[in-house]
């Protein structure tokens, strides 16, 4: 009997040391991937940056090269620029909502994914809600650093309230009204609204839900701009949503 419960015993053990075995080889094997993954996005960065030029007057103007961008990729569709964060993105649009989830600027499978506009969205100035989304990057790439609208330092500089948003069409400068973390939902990711008044229901509530007061009225005639990122392994949402003041 004795040599039975050890056999039984040691059989645990060799099991328990394969099954560790097993842990330690997912995890470097998932560390490579996401190192390599990491890499790829900031020398994609570093090429698309050669199509951007910034000349600094009185304000930043940029001067993006859209037909050398649209070769590389024919989904661009913008470019985002959040103060004080590592936000500063050219920006895609897939056919869904999924597939940059996964996949970089060149199209590659990618965990860390691209920074992506809501596939609903339209571009053409017509749109009440733009929503571009992010992943949170443990290497605070992508909307990695989204998470600083939720700091008392961040919020406290008002150089930070401004955001950036080029396209075809021209530069458009955003103030942000709202920021806040909430559990995942669809109700701040709205697109379509049927008049002003609902549309001013809607930009109320996200108002009510900031965490700062910006200082920004916003009204159902403005239009808006939302970032969103998942936070907490997918539980939460951080979200900054701003409203157009200026188009250049």
């Amino acid at each position: 009997m004795k040599k039975i419960k050890l056999k039984l015993k040691s059989i645990i053990i060799i099991i328990f040391e394969l099954l560790c075995l097993i842990g330690i080889i997912y995890s470097l094997y998932y560390i490579i991937g996401w190192k390599k993954d990491t890499n790829d996005n900031k020398n994609i960065k570093k090429d698309i940056e050669k199509s951007i030029n910034i000349t600094k007057e009185e304000q930043e103007k940029y001067d993006i090269d859209w037909e050398t961008l649209k070769k590389q990729n024919s989904d661009t569709i913008a470019y985002i620029k959040v103060n004080n964060t590592n936000i500063d993105y050219v920006v895609v649009k897939g056919n869904d909502n999924d597939y940059y989830l996964k996949h970089n600027f060149n199209k590659e499978y990618n965990v860390s994914g691209w920074i992506f506009a809501d596939y609903r969205n339209n571009f053409d100035e017509t749109d009440k809600n733009i929503i571009i989304y992010g992943h949170d990057t443990k290497d605070s790439s992508m909307f990695g650093t989204l998470k600083n609208i939720l700091n008392k330092d961040w919020y406290e500089n008002e150089e930070n309230y401004k955001v950036i948003l080029v396209t075809e069409k021209g530069q458009y400068e955003y103030q942000i009204f709202s920021s806040y973390s909430i559990v995942a939902e669809d109700y701040y990711i709205n697109t379509k609204f049927n008049n002003d008044l609902e549309f001013d229901e809607f930009v109320n509530k996200l108002k009510s839900r900031s965490v700062y007061n910006y200082g920004t009225e916003v009204s159902g005639n403005d239009k808006i701009l939302t970032l969103s990122s998942c936070i907490n392994n997918g539980k939460k949402r951080v979200v900054l949503h701003a409203k157009l003041i200026e188009k250049d």
